[in-house]
């Protein structure tokens, strides 16, 4: 027989092209999934013995060579090449080597298909849980930064002009509940992963006595697929982990452009520090935001990888087609990318980068931030709000023509333009009661913060063991 072909039935007479056994191969990457896949077949070769298809010395024999492959892996002296094609030959391969005619029992009842998608399976599933490690200390750092800054204000933006004043921590809270959501979705996502295919074979079952059960359990699935064919076809949880993966990069990236533009002169609302920004091989006075740039940046290529695994799954008839074998390299980059930027945004907060309140201070009261206040103080004198919002509209444009602002208008200016007006709207005016006044539910309010910063610590509060992670 060929050289490369021996793995095959006799059905083949002729090896493989050797440049289409290097374009079929897969072992470049998904050598990735080895530790996934030695556990897939220890539990396999057990339940095998359980079920009375192989006996128990036998199985035993099975797991001792897989756990010795495993030693050789983390030796560095298992590394198979192209001609292995995948993981899962290579494994098989090297057990037959290690233990004889035996490791070829070890494959009854199953089929790469259930086995890679089995692998898959808990390689993201692990990912999941570190990926939610990261998520939980991101969140934690921003919380930590805004219980240093709940008294700070920053403008606050529409349309990237300014509207309204805000704290500093109200508007740092706001990423911490998109994180609580990414963190939601990554829960249920993993909720979908966590089922195993194992044991559906090729596509339709096998008539070998399996106890599929017996295996979910002993790998920590929650359940089995019901259906064969979809067992060996599905990708939608690699699909809802790329989605919610670039929900976690957008929010990053969304960060990350407001850093961008808060350490510019223009804005001046942070300062860089050396630990996360580098110079300009020309300009001896740049300091760069080199982190949140590549955020931003990487951002697209999370997205990438979620739209070319929609595209690789649209049209495939059931069950398994070789094009899924594209859907390992692009979500192995999307964990990768995505847990990068993880760890470089929770950095960047902690040592990268420096708020200036005295810069920002100016900021809200160099402004009209204030002119929705003087409206609602009409409004509470019982002026009704459309009235009171065209009377401050005129205000405001007075002041643009003057080049002055609300509250450099003398008390009489204020009467002439409705009587309701006393000495007490100049309070009113300034920066950190129009903050203070914004007592609803979730508004910027510094009571309200306090509050929202509270249900923040509980939601994000360490769970037992997770630090070590």
């Amino acid at each position: 027989m060929p050289e490369g072909q021996s793995r095959w039935s006799q059905r083949f007479d002729d090896a493989l092209h050797p440049f289409i056994a290097r374009f079929n191969a897969s072992i470049g990457f998904d050598f990735t999934l080895l530790h996934q896949d030695l556990e897939g077949s220890i539990a396999h070769g057990r339940m095998l013995a359980a079920c009375g298809v192989i006996t128990a010395a036998e199985a035993e024999q099975i797991v001792g060579g897989l756990e010795t492959i495993g030693h050789e892996a983390a030796a560095g002296t298992f590394r198979p090449g192209v001609d292995a094609e995948d993981v899962h030959f290579a494994v098989e391969r090297r057990l037959i080597e290690l233990v004889g005619d035996v490791g070829k029992k070890l494959h009854t009842g199953r089929s790469r298909n259930d086995q890679v998608g089995t692998d898959l399976r808990l390689w993201l599933r692990g990912e999941i849980d570190e990926l939610q490690v990261l998520l939980r200390r991101y969140g934690q750092t921003l919380l930590r930064l805004a219980e240093a800054h709940v008294e700070t204000m920053i403008p606050g933006y529409t349309h990237l002009q300014r509207a309204q004043p805000l704290s500093l921590a109200h508007h740092l809270l706001a990423y911490v509940e998109m994180t609580r959501r990414d963190r939601q979705r990554l829960d249920q996502v993993r909720q979908r992963v966590n089922v195993s295919p194992l044991g559906a074979a090729a596509l339709a079952g096998t008539p070998v006595p399996v106890d599929r059960r017996h295996t979910a359990a002993a790998l920590g699935f929650a359940d089995i697929y019901r259906n064969s064919l979809d067992a060996v076809s599905d990708r939608d949880f690699a699909v809802d982990f790329l989605a919610a993966a670039s929900l976690v990069m957008v929010h990053l990236s969304r960060l990350s452009e407001e850093v961008i533009l808060w350490a510019s002169h223009e804005f001046a609302f942070v300062r860089l520090t050396d630990r996360c920004a580098t110079g300009s091989s020309l300009m001896p006075q740049k300091k760069n935001p080199d982190v949140p740039e590549l955020v931003r940046g990487k951002t697209g290529r999370v997205f990438g990888h979620l739209q070319a695994l929609l595209t690789v799954t649209k049209g495939l008839p059931l069950a398994y087609n070789k094009d899924l074998q594209e859907d390992k390299e692009g979500l192995f980059d999307a964990v990768r990318t995505t847990r990068d930027c993880l760890k470089a945004m929770t950095i960047l907060l902690e040592e990268g980068l420096c708020f200036q309140p005295r810069r920002l201070a100016e900021a809200v009261g160099d402004d009209f931030a204030n002119a929705t206040d003087v409206a609602d103080y009409l409004v509470a004198r019982g002026v009704p709000f459309r009235q009171a919002y065209g009377l401050v509209g005129g205000l405001v444009k007075t002041c643009l023509q003057e080049g002055i602002l609300l509250r450099d208008l003398p008390l009489g200016r204020w009467q002439q333009v409705h009587p309701a007006f006393a000495e007490d709207i100049f309070a009113a005016l300034e920066p950190r009661q129009v903050v203070a006044a914004r007592l609803s539910e979730g508004g910027t309010g510094f009571v309200r913060v306090r509050e929202a910063l509270e249900q923040a610590r509980i939601a994000f509060a360490d769970a037992t063991g997770e630090e070590n992670l």
